[in-house]
Formats: structure tokens, sequence, C-alpha cells
């Protein structure tokens, strides 16, 4: 047991026995202690329960949170948002699945991360303050689960990556598709040999946030910090006037401030299973060129990765083909497979379930095993996000060195792989 774990057991410990006995070592009037903290219904007893603070309260912030909230050995404590009413939103959402009061609601995410009672966080925030909020949670002894995508830029991931290595945190990004059975199988396909050589793996890009742009808006009158904290939405993106149109999600994902747009959206999924079905989670393509209205790149062992839309069965469809078959699926969990045969194999339900993504985050932490959306892996399959992305901003080819992480001969490139940070944050 960790000496982290340790101390926090015996501090549950202390405090029910100062609640049994009075002043002078009385034994003072019955204490009862709620079934809901020595396990019942289900529940793991208080000391053995994983304590989690969520940063991030949006859409996908409070759904992932009601993944949390639904494990038997987590309790959440804490809920951090920059607008009012998401924070709001938040602790009663929390305080109603456990019939308390208990859940404290932050506007800062410093104050979260200095609580010593808390060991793990999701982090579900807009896409700029992924890394930053991630190393600083690092620093700040927690585990966590981050949403995708992880970055803004290349050299932003590579310093999450390292930071989870050198300070020993359990990290799990929300790509999530890599625990649900369809997609699972279509790479196993892949991985087994079952289609023969791989040749083209198809990564659906989203069809919103095509469009990149850099516009900074008009000011407008600020609101009040506690209704939303514009200084901490922006974090380590550029200072500009405060305009609401910054803060809505069909701006900010196709703005290179805080986002990557199209690719980066479904990609952070879609680009993520191809390299795990090239068994490439550790390296990269190594060059990237447009095709029409594609974004066509080339790994070091011949296999072709196509960035595209028109793919079929619901969101964040792939399509993997090989010299002897091919699959493709999605999130209707729909699959298609040919030779058709091999559907026999088939040994899950479909659909989309994201608890499995986060039960197996929880797993990790106890076990302090690698997740298998780790940091490393998260920052390979995001940076080949980037090195698209690249290509397409400067309108021509680039070529890639996957173990350097620069691109070749190439200064206008290389500058892009990384964004400035505004004061006081830093990677």
């Amino acid at each position: 047991m960790s000496r982290a774990k340790r101390s926090q057991q015996l501090g549950r410990r202390a405090f029910l026995r100062r609640a049994a006995v009075g002043m002078g070592g009385a034994l003072a009037a019955p204490y009862l202690v709620p079934g809901t903290a020595l396990g019942a219904e289900g529940r793991a007893a208080a000391s053995e329960r994983i304590t989690v603070g969520v940063i991030g309260l949006g859409g996908r912030g409070s759904s992932v949170m009601t993944a949390f909230l639904a494990q038997p050995d987590t309790q959440v404590v804490a809920v951090c948002d920059v607008f009012r009413d998401r924070r709001e939103a938040g602790k009663q959402q929390v305080d109603q699945h456990y019939g308390t009061s208990d859940c404290t609601s932050y506007l800062d995410m410093l104050e979260l991360l200095d609580r010593s009672d808390i060991d793990a966080v999701l982090i579900a925030t807009g896409d700029n303050w992924h890394s930053q909020a991630a190393i600083l949670a690092a620093r700040a002894g927690k585990d966590m689960y981050c949403e995708k995508p992880l970055s803004v830029a290349i050299t932003e991931s590579r310093a999450v990556a390292d930071t989870m290595r050198r300070l020993g945190r359990v990290f799990q990004c929300g790509t999530q598709r890599r625990s649900i059975g369809n997609f699972r199988f279509a790479v196993d396909l892949v991985r087994s040999g079952k289609l023969g050589r791989l040749q083209v793996m198809q990564a659906e890009e989203s069809t919103g946030f095509q469009q990149l742009y850099d516009t900074v808006l008009p000011a407008e009158p600020e609101p009040a910090r506690e209704d939303f904290d514009w200084n901490r939405w922006l974090g380590p993106a550029p200072w500009r006037p405060y305009n609401a149109q910054y803060a809505t999600r069909g701006y900010w994902s196709a703005h290179t401030d805080f986002s990557g747009g199209s690719i980066t959206e479904w990609g952070s999924h879609t680009v993520d299973l191809c390299q795990w079905a090239n068994d490439a989670d550790g390296s990269g393509p190594v060059e990237f060129d447009r095709e029409g209205e594609q974004w066509v790149g080339k790994y070091a062992n011949g296999v072709k990765l196509v960035i595209r839309t028109g793919l079929r069965f619901g969101s964040c469809p792939v399509r993997f083909e090989g010299d002897e078959g091919w699959v493709e699926t999605g999130d209707s969990g729909e699959l298609e497979v040919y030779p058709a045969s091999l559907l026999a194999e088939r040994q899950f339900q479909g659909g989309y379930p994201s608890d499995n993504h986060v039960r197996a985050f929880l797993d990790c932490v106890k076990t302090r095993q690698d997740t298998v959306s780790n940091a490393e892996v998260a920052h390979r399959s995001i940076s080949a996000c980037h090195v698209a992305n690249i290509c397409k901003r400067i309108g021509r080819p680039v070529k890639w060195d996957p173990v350097k992480e620069e691109f070749i001969g190439d200064e206008e490139a290389n500058r892009l792989r990384s964004r400035a940070y505004r004061e006081p944050w830093y990677l």
C-alpha cells in the first residue's frame, strides 16, 4: 500500500476515533457511521475509494463524470469550472447522486489540485487547457483521465508524456474507442494478420470545423469573474479582449489558438485507432500530402493513412484494408468485414459505452500499470494529426521524422510544432 493511501486511511480512522470519544477521553454518544462509508449498497468502504476531482463541466465533462459516479470504488469530492452555471450544476449532480451536500465547487483548478485528499482528476476543459492542466495535475501528485485531444501543439503533448513518465503518474487519454468492442475487434483483425498485409487505413475527420482561422474578435464588456473567469479560460493562450464568441464550442474548436479543427476533433480518435492497428503507438507517419479533399500520410512500412470524410457507421468511423480483406466500423457499432466469414469471430456487443475506459483507468490507478491510452500513445496519435494539420496550414507536402520529432529540412513547418505560452503558464 502506498504511503499516501496509508496516510489517508489513518486520517479517516483518526476522525472516527475523535467522533467517538468526547472531551477528557469519556465515551461520547454512539456515532452512527453511514452504511455507504462501510461499503454498503455495493460500494467500497471509504478508505478504499479513489477520490476524484473534476475539472471542466461542459457536455463532455458532465458525461464522463457520470461514468465516474457509477463506479463503486470512487468518490467525486470536488468540481471546478470557470462558468458559474456549470460548476453549480456539477455540484448539484454529485450531491444528488450521493444524497449529500459534501461536494465542493471551485472556480480555480489550482485550489482543487492543492487538496491532498484527492487521488485523481478528470480533466475535461477545452482543448487549449488539456496539456497544461495535465502537467499541473501531475506536479500536484494526481493521476488523471484527460479528455482528447491531448494538445494544441506537438511540443505540448511531448511535455505531457515526459512529465508522466518522470513523475510516475497514471494517465488515461479520453480516446475511449480503444475500450469499445467493435473498434477493438477491427484492430485485432489487422494485428492478427487476418486481413493479410495492411495497406491502407482510412480515418474520418469531423465534418465541422474544417476551416482553421486565427481571428481576433472585437472587445465586449467582460462578465464578473465569479460568473465567468475570462483570464482562466484563456489560460496559456495569447491574451486578447473578452468576446463571448470565443468561448462557444463552434468557434474555438477551429481557432488555432485553442484547437486544431476537424482533423484533431475526430482524428484524435480515428487516427489513434490507425496508429494502434499499424503497431505505430511509438511512432507515426513520415510524410503527409494533400490528395483532393483528403490528407494522405505514409508510414515507414509503406502503409497509407487517409484522413477523409464520407465513411459509414456513425461518428468516428475507420476502415482498414489489407491485401486479403478489409473491415469498416464506427460508433453505431455496425461492422462490415470481408471476407464475411471473419464475423463469426465476433464476441462482443456493439454500441458506444464509455464506462469501460473509465473503469480501465481506475484499475490502473490501483495497480500502477500503464493504461491503453497512456500519455506516450496519446502524444504520438495527436502528433500525427498535428503533422497533417501543418501540411494543411502551409499548403504543401511535409516530411516528418518521428524519432527526432521534427520536420526534415523545413524551418517553416518546424516553427508550427510549438506555441508560445502566456505567463505565468509553462510546460
